[in-house]
């Protein structure tokens, strides 16, 4: 099988540590015979462990975040602090993704994703707790530590490939973002009934959804630390020890997790592909923000119904995970690169569509649908690219920086959106959007005009 002239850009490829030909393949030895007869039931297990505690976790999430805003203003009285919930969690997710990023080398996913959850069902009880208390500073450590779950909830996309074969890699990480679609959709209509029982206790009103939210954290990290074994990181770590030395090798310390903070950079420095993926991720991710962080706005200042403005984001929402399989499938078919471009060219329909829509209320929900439809096409692909362009020793700590730069850039956009907005417009805030898109779209071409000649796993790339 020819391979890429520019191994360092998918070092963890067969083609980059194996050569062109049969004869520089690793030995078959009974240890590499059982390990990779192991891993395809291993990874069957794997998915479910990680929809089922998606499932759980998005619900508990689902529940408390449609709240948030609503009990902050309830503690300080001022609609103007009521960003300060999402913001909070936001930046929570992007402090969390590095360290639980770093863990997971070190300690395997199954640790990292326990501890994780067990984080955020603790920053659920710190909010319930400033809410009896009457208190802000601790009501933002508490969303803060809520962040933690959102952190989880990315670094399971990666734990669905960590084990994956080539030719499934898109539609395995895929089926786990589509399960989240179960938590964002019955999360929030259980935040009622969550509130309801919870001042039958006695708590304060808007508080039961976060007593709800630690109840399903507390039972996905259980579902976590008892279904991921074995780690699904650790073995393909070992697998790729096997691989190399043709042998059943001695334990050794992964060493990408130890150089640094700035590791990740020095990776992407020097591979060309894993940074476009980083930058199709954190630009999509800041674009999908901005516009549906604004869109409630622009609609009250039309003059919709809360009907119509839930609606709205009820169907952005469905676009950005209900047909996630669809893209997962189509990245493995066609290629990596050309689903991130389909991905921004979906972003470009809905920007689009936004900036002559002006306050028609259909034509903005078409837009918002094709804006979660370009977030999830580009978030898959990427994704995927990101996880296979670089070695297994390496994947952490360039996927826990990715996760970070994500969520920075997200709340990055939000912030901006709403300047643009306040001076200049929604319209004008959509055609500056485009500038982000472009930027996407320039990385893939540049990477593409100095790529090589496509192989068959290349093509995927």
């Amino acid at each position: 099988m020819p391979h890429s002239a520019e191994p360092t850009d998918n070092p963890a490829s067969p083609a980059a540590n194996a050569g062109s030909n049969a004869a520089a393949k690793p030995a078959t030895t009974p240890a590499r015979q059982a390990a990779s007869t192991s891993a395809p039931g291993l990874q069957r297990r794997v998915l479910i462990a990680l929809s089922a505690g998606q499932i759980l976790g998005g619900v508990g999430m689902g529940a408390a975040l449609s709240l948030g805003s609503l009990l902050v203003v309830a503690i300080t009285h001022a609609d103007a602090y009521a960003g300060l919930a999402t913001t909070m969690t936001t930046l929570g997710a992007a402090v969390f993704s590095i360290p639980l990023a770093r863990f997971a080398g070190i300690a395997g996913r199954r640790s990292a994703l326990a501890i994780g959850t067990l984080v955020a069902a603790i920053g659920a009880a710190v909010v319930v707790a400033a809410a009896v208390l009457g208190s802000l500073p601790l009501l933002l450590i508490g969303f803060g530590a809520v962040g933690a779950g959102s952190a989880v909830n990315l670094q399971t996309r990666f734990a669905a490939v960590d084990l994956a074969a080539d030719r499934t890699r898109g539609r395995d990480l895929s089926l786990v973002i589509w399960a989240t679609t179960v938590g964002v959709v019955v999360g929030p209509n259980l935040a009622p009934p969550g509130d309801t029982i919870g001042q039958s206790f006695g708590l304060p009103p808007l508080t039961g959804a976060f007593a709800l939210t630690i109840v399903c954290q507390v039972f996905a990290a259980a579902l976590y630390l008892v279904l991921l074994r074995p780690d699904p990181l650790l073995t393909a770590q070992r697998l790729a020890r096997v691989d190399a030395a043709g042998s059943q090798p001695s334990p050794v310390s992964p060493p990408s997790q130890r150089r640094g903070r700035w590791a990740a950079v020095s990776i992407l420095r020097r591979n060309r592909s894993a940074a476009v993926a980083v930058i199709a991720l954190a630009l999509s991710h800041a674009v999908m923000v901005a516009i549906m962080a604004m869109t409630p706005v622009q609609l009250a200042h039309g003059g919709a119904s809360i009907m119509i403005i839930g609606l709205t984001i009820s169907l952005h929402t469905a676009g950005m995970y209900a047909l996630s399989p669809v893209f997962g499938l189509l990245s493995d078919r066609i290629g990596r690169g050309r689903v991130i471009l389909i991905g921004q060219a979906l972003l470009v329909g809905s920007l689009v569509t936004n900036w002559v829509a002006g306050y028609n209320q259909v034509a903005v929900a078409v837009a918002l649908i094709l804006l979660g439809l370009g977030w999830s096409a580009s978030t898959i692909a990427a994704s995927a690219l990101l996880t296979e362009s670089v070695a297994v020793t390496e994947r952490t700590s360039v996927q826990g920086f990715s996760d970070s730069l994500m969520n920075l850039c997200g709340a990055a956009g939000g912030a901006v959106a709403g300047v643009v907005l306040a001076w200049a417009g929604y319209g004008v805030l959509n055609v500056l959007s485009l500038i982000l898109v472009g930027a996407v779209v320039w990385a893939l071409t540049a990477r593409s005009r100095a790529g090589s000649r496509p192989t068959p796993s290349d093509a995927r790339r």
